[in-house]
This record gives C-alpha cells, sequence and structure tokens, in this order.
C-alpha cells in the first residue's frame, strides 16, 4: 500500500469539505480481535510533531512535511507484521481516512503540553486525547509521557496526571501505554535526558506504581545496553524505544536484539529511526524491525 498526491488531495479537500469522514473513518476502521497475537508488538510511534519535534539530527524541520510523513507511515503499516501505531488525533485520523488502520492497533497520544525547548516542558499536560475520548473513538489505548526531573516542580503535575490516566484507561480495560524517562537540567537550564541506567530503573519503578491498577500498563523505554537491570525493576510489559536515527543503525538494533531476550521485554516503540532510516529505505527498516520482534517470540520460549 502506498500513498499518492491523488488520495492525499482527497484527504485535503475532506477535511475542508467533509470534516466528519475523518471522524467516521477512524470509529469505523475494522479492528483487531487481539492486543497481541504471540506477546510481542511493533508499533510504530508518530506523535512527536504534537510536541513540536519536528528536526532530526541537525534537519531542524526533517519531519515537517506532513505528505511524507504520511506516505511512510503508510507504507511501513503495510507489513502484516507491523502491529499498530501510536500518534495524535491528526494522524490517527488521516491513517483511517487513508485506510491504513483496517487491522491495526490505534494508541492516541495524551500528554504532549511539554513543548521542546518551552521553559515549561517537563510540565506535560493533557492537550491530545483523554480518556473518554479513547474509548469513544474505538482506540485500542493510551500513550503517556512523564520525564522525572528532582528540580522541576511542574513533574509532580505531571506524575499525578499520568497517575490519573492510567487509572482512567485500567477502568476501561484499555491499554495504558507509560513512557518514564530520567530528566536533568544542563548548565543553561534546559531539559536533558539522564544517560544514566540507574536512573532509568529508578523511573521504570515509579512508573509501574502509577495509579489504582496496574493491569493494563505497558511501559515504553529507551533501549538501554542494561535492559535486564532496567526491565527487572518491574513485571510490566516493557516496549523499548529507538531515539534518534543514526547514520549507522547496527548498535541500535543490535540493543533492540539484545532487549528483546529479557522475558518482560516484549518489542517496539520505535519512530524515526524505521520512518527516517538514514538510507530511507522505510519499508527495509521496518522489515528488519518486524523481523526481531516477531521472531523473538520463537527465540524465547525455545520454538524455532
Amino acid at each position: 500500500m502506498s500513498l499518492d498526491r491523488q488520495n492525499y488531495q482527497a484527504l485535503l479537500d475532506a477535511r475542508v469539505f467533509e470534516p466528519h469522514s475523518l471522524v467516521d473513518a477512524l470509529k469505523a476502521r475494522r479492528r483487531r480481535k487481539a492486543l497481541t497475537p504471540d506477546g510481542n508488538l511493533l508499533i510504530l510511534a508518530a506523535d512527536h510533531t504534537a510536541r513540536g519535534k519536528i528536526s532530526i539530527g541537525k534537519n531542524p524541520v526533517a519531519m515537517s512535511d506532513r505528505y511524507t510523513l504520511l506516505e511512510r507511515l503508510v507504507s511501513a503499516l503495510s507489513n502484516p507484521a507491523v502491529d499498530g501505531v501510536l500518534a495524535s488525533a491528526d494522524i490517527l485520523e488521516e491513517l483511517a481516512f487513508l485506510g491504513a488502520l483496517n487491522d491495526k492497533l490505534a494508541i492516541g497520544t495524551m500528554n504532549r503540553g511539554g513543548i521542546i525547548g518551552a521553559s515549561w516542558e517537563l510540565d506535560d499536560r493533557l492537550t491530545s486525547y483523554d480518556a473518554e475520548h479513547i474509548e469513544s473513538m474505538g482506540l485500542d489505548g493510551g500513550k503517556t509521557l512523564i520525564r522525572i526531573d528532582y528540580s522541576d516542580p511542574g513533574v509532580a503535575r505531571t506524575i499525578e496526571t499520568v497517575a490519573a490516566l492510567s487509572t482512567k484507561l485500567a477502568d476501561k480495560k484499555l491499554l495504558s501505554l507509560i513512557e518514564p524517562l530520567p530528566y536533568l537540567k544542563d548548565k543553561k537550564g534546559t531539559a536533558v535526558l539522564d544517560p544514566s541506567d540507574e536512573a532509568l530503573t529508578k523511573v521504570v519503578a515509579i512508573a509501574s506504581g502509577l495509579g489504582s491498577s496496574s493491569a493494563y500498563s505497558w511501559l515504553k523505554v529507551p533501549a538501554s545496553k542494561q535492559m535486564a537491570l532496567v526491565a527487572g525493576a518491574t513485571s510490566l510489559p516493557v516496549l523499548m524505544l529507538g531515539g534518534e536515527p543514526t547514520d549507522d543503525d547496527s548498535e541500535l538494533f543490535g540493543r533492540w536484539a539484545a532487549g528483546m531476550k529479557v522475558p518482560n521485554v516484549r518489542g517496539l516503540v520505535a519512530g524515526r529511526p524505521l520512518l527516517y532510516p538514514s538510507n530511507s529505505d522505510t519499508f527495509g527498516a521496518v522489515s528488519r524491525a518486524a523481523e526481531l520482534v516477531h521472531k523473538a517470540v520463537a527465540n524465547r520460549d525455545g520454538s524455532e
């Protein structure tokens, strides 16, 4: 499946003349019967733009063109081994309108208020889906972001928000995908990711206890070199994220492969390294990741 300019123009026209058709398409998409048939998941992450993240490497507007982003998503989702996509409402409705979400998981991103570079960046407020619309739009779950820095008072509100959203999703028996990240402030006061495995392990433990139920909670965390340590801090299913694309993705794929050997690591939620690989071969990168994720099931139970 591919996206041509004619179909994209039809989408642009629908936004003007038949806006209800986007919502109707999302609600009417054919849903899969089970969250994961084999216990693992490969989810494409496409919620970066809702938080103002449109840069890749030295290109500040690499992800700014919506046609290109949708074209790559449609191509990637045509792979039957891709389980679904994580995105904001605009992208999920567009993909549904284009017919790309049948039999795929659709996970709505929720707190996108921590705009990149803003002074309030770690005060991640609810600006996309809420739990009620995750359910009413027929989505399969919601994703939240929690970045923990001990010097930023806005983090306390984010922790409270994520806990409340996770409770609401659990009450509705919908997936709550929580992304906990350890953060620091640099000398300029800018929020930056703490690369320490110990810090990551600590926030994984914190995120595991959020909400009034953890039954429907999964975690989305960076692919650490010490994945056994990080994932060992919880019994929740863990999905590894991708991070920034690089010219040589062998290290990232190697880290993913090693991480998949940990019992509660259940796959990937990856965006830019798969959608915008250095060689521009999106379908090839996605196929490689899909083989890694779903082959890992056989490797884990010894039934290759």
